[in-house]
């Protein structure tokens, strides 16, 4: 399991598939939003949960197509299936190497682009924290996607289409954590609420994930 996520990791940054892509588009949008609404920064400081959750969830969809894209090329994904470790904790490490390559690194430099977007300060903790619990569940349900459009010619458009909605349920107690932080609200709820979606999936999502891999190579 430890070689297999250190080759995963290690073909994420070679390739690009993960970890400069992913900042990069963060970084982009969040610089362009002030462009398109205006330097208001009461606007600003209110559109920003919403903003900063939408820019993680589009940055981690980027990369989703490349999870067992380049396994199936080279035929190594075939050889995975019938290793000893059971194709439900292949799964499990892809998802977490994406999210070490892509949800992590999105998870430290939100601070930064929070203050691009006039932010309060009293909402950093429960972006980071909210972050820290939403964007697991995002590579869980990005790895499920990608498991079902293995070896599906341009995949990617069905994939978004498989996968955001999906999203919305973290993005929205995401969003609302962070919103109801800057306010001085009680985020108790909202944050458990995303919390409980990550831990489901990643207790079930494996699973079926693996099923599907494993239809989709019988059915080459």
């Amino acid at each position: 399991m430890k070689a297999l996520l250190i080759r995963d990791l290690r073909l994420a940054i070679r390739a690009g598939g993960g970890f400069g892509l992913g900042l990069s588009f963060f970084l982009i949008l969040v610089t362009l939003v002030p462009f398109g609404v205006g330097p208001d920064a009461e606007v600003l400081a209110r559109i920003a949960p919403g903003i900063l959750w939408v820019g993680s969830l589009l940055a981690c969809l980027l990369s989703l197509d490349r999870i067992f894209a380049l396994d199936f090329e080279d035929g190594s994904l075939d050889l995975l299936a019938t290793a000893p470790l059971p194709m439900e904790g292949t799964v499990s490490i892809k998802a977490l190497a994406h999210w070490l390559t892509t949800g992590l690194p999105l998870v430290v430099i939100a601070p930064l682009l929070g203050l691009l977007l006039n932010l309060p300060l009293q909402a950093y903790p429960w972006m980071i924290l909210s972050l820290l619990a939403g964007t697991p569940a995002l590579s869980v349900i990005g790895t499920f996607g990608a498991a079902l459009t293995v070896g599906v010619k341009r995949g990617g458009l069905l994939l978004s289409l498989l996968v955001l909605p999906l999203y919305m349920p973290t993005l929205i107690f995401g969003a609302e954590t962070v919103r109801r932080g800057a306010e001085g609200l009680p985020t108790t709820t909202p944050l458990l609420m995303v919390a409980g979606i990550t831990m489901g999936c990643v207790a079930l999502m494996p699973f079926a994930s693996a099923a599907a891999i494993r239809v989709g190579l019988k059915g080459q």
